[in-house]
């Protein structure tokens, strides 16, 4: 009778069995730039706030409007820095469809100018708006008023892909948000793995639209029925604890991961394929135009 080969160094049952490492969510994840900045722009109008309250009506009215400005330029600002910071993270995007940070700026010196009204005349509104305008707009940059790689793709296609995306993004919040009513550290970890791996196939099709029809049941149908199960799940298992629910519920993060990651490994060795099969069509071009390659 046949027998296995094994020994030292051969692989074993229980090593080929085991299901990968879960993927940490923090991959490719770079920290805020401006975080701490933009969150002092919060608070740094609340004196505005208290300080109206000791003037005259027309003085008290004038402030609380440029408290009102500049809580508008920080959540404007923030907006703007959020939008800039996706920007970066993809190789093909769009230019935001706002310049908050460009409005942040704006708002900034008008909130400034109105202050320094109230306090100092029309000289000081001027100083200190556009001193504030000015320097908002040095310390979180200008937002990016051009396309980014877009030369030679089919704006339609990206439209696609830009909707799909948004729509699995938000079936992602969905599922994060049922798994936190199981109030179990670990599986919530487990849900954020399974994004990351999920968020890597949405770069992939951003990166190239033309993966969207291939994939498309996994941005619908797999995270809708992942979305439901974890709703189900998260209800059954905040009042029993159920272990073997528990488990059920892992076994199934592990295997949509295994396929979300084998579709993105194949769009990757698709792309790659195509890119060889280009070259090589060019390399016959260019040698009956009898140019050496």
């Amino acid at each position: 009778m046949a027998e296995r080969y094994g020994g030292k160094y051969s692989p074993q049952d229980d090593e080929r069995d085991t299901p990968p490492a879960p993927r940490n969510a923090f991959d490719g994840q770079k920290p805020a730039r401006a975080a701490g900045r933009v969150n002092f722009l919060f608070l740094a109008p609340l004196p505005l706030a208290v300080s109206a309250f000791f003037l005259d009506p027309a003085g008290l009215a004038l402030r609380l409007v440029a408290f009102g400005l500049l809580i508008l330029a920080a959540w404007l600002t923030r907006e703007g820095v959020l939008a800039h910071e996706a920007y970066d993270a993809r190789k093909i995007a769009r230019r935001p469809a706002a310049p908050r940070k460009i409005l942040g700026s704006l708002a900034t010196g008008a909130g400034l100018a109105l202050a320094g009204f109230v306090g100092g005349g029309t000289l000081n509104a001027v100083i200190f708006g556009v001193l504030g305008a000015a320097l908002h707009l040095m310390a979180f940059g200008p937002d990016p008023l051009r396309n980014k790689g877009m030369e030679g793709i089919d704006e339609f296609q990206t439209d696609r892909v830009a909707r799909a995306v948004g729509e699995a993004e938000k079936l992602l919040a969905a599922m994060k948000d049922a798994i936190l009513r199981a109030r179990d550290r670990e599986l919530e970890r487990r849900v954020d793995s399974f994004q990351a791996t999920a968020r890597a196939m949405f770069r992939t099709l951003e990166d190239d639209p033309r993966d969207l029809s291939a994939a498309r049941k996994y941005l619908t149908v797999y995270l809708m029925g992942a979305r439901d199960a974890t709703v189900k799940f998260a209800d059954i298992y905040s009042q029993s604890r159920s272990a073997e629910a528990r488990a059920d519920y892992v076994r199934l993060l592990d295997d949509l991961e295994a396929n979300f990651t084998a579709r993105t490994q194949k769009m990757l060795t698709d792309d790659h394929a195509d890119l060889s099969i280009e070259i090589e069509v060019l390399r016959e071009r260019l040698a009956r135009e009898g140019v050496a390659t």
